[in-house]
């Protein structure tokens, strides 16, 4: 495999991620937006909608991470780095 190709494949990975991450945010949005409307149409006077949002969320943030590389320390530029190392 050719430098061109490594790439490639790892830009596909990286839009892969993207979608992947804008496919959970999406979701998480408006499941969330469908629990907080149940909560306040059944129980306005005990609102429960936070806690799934708030659990989910963490996993959303988590996702961001780990597809934008924030910091770099889960990035795909750390991945390539820790493969190199480990190779040699």
């Amino acid at each position: 495999m050719n430098s061109e190709e490594k790439k490639y494949q790892n830009a596909q990975r990286k839009v892969r991620g993207i979608k992947g991450f804008y496919i959970h945010l999406t979701t998480y949005i408006l499941v969330n937006s469908l629990l907080f409307l149940i909560n306040i149409m059944t129980s306005p006077n005990h609102l429960w909608f936070y806690w799934p949002l708030f659990g989910w969320g963490i996993g959303i943030v988590i996702n961001a991470v780990y597809v934008f590389g924030f910091g770099h320390w889960l990035g795909s530029d750390w991945e390539e780095k820790k493969i190199d190392e480990i190779m040699n």
